[in-house]
């Protein structure tokens, strides 16, 4: 059997994204700036979970952590210059959902 070699870059990227609930996260994001608790009333994660996903992101130059030194310390989440350079790509992804994804495929994910 012939072995196939993806590009790793295009690998790496599409391990990145696959990444479970990075694409609703990074979808959120695209909304603008976002606290914690904001985005975990959003989204249906753990926090735990969700603050892991966010230190990856945060690691991979994709989000940025803004600590603001207030009382209670405000800290808020946004795309930066890289990941605002996602928004096509998350954007196709949408488009294609909308017409290819039915609403009975979507109810038995969640069954």
């Amino acid at each position: 059997m012939k072995e196939f070699n993806l590009c790793p870059r295009f690998e790496k990227a599409m391990g990145l994204l696959s990444t479970r609930w990075v694409g609703l996260i990074l979808f959120d994001l695209l909304n603008g700036t976002k606290r914690f608790s904001e985005m975990e009333a959003d989204l249906p994660i753990s926090g735990r979970l969700l603050s892991d996903r966010l230190k990856m992101l945060e690691k991979e130059g994709i989000v940025e952590r803004n600590i603001y030194s207030e009382f209670p310390v405000r800290i808020e989440y946004s795309l930066s210059e890289k990941g605002r350079e996602l928004e096509p790509v998350i954007k196709e992804i949408q488009l294609w959902a909308d017409q290819h994804v039915t609403p009975e495929e979507v109810a038995e994910n969640e069954a």
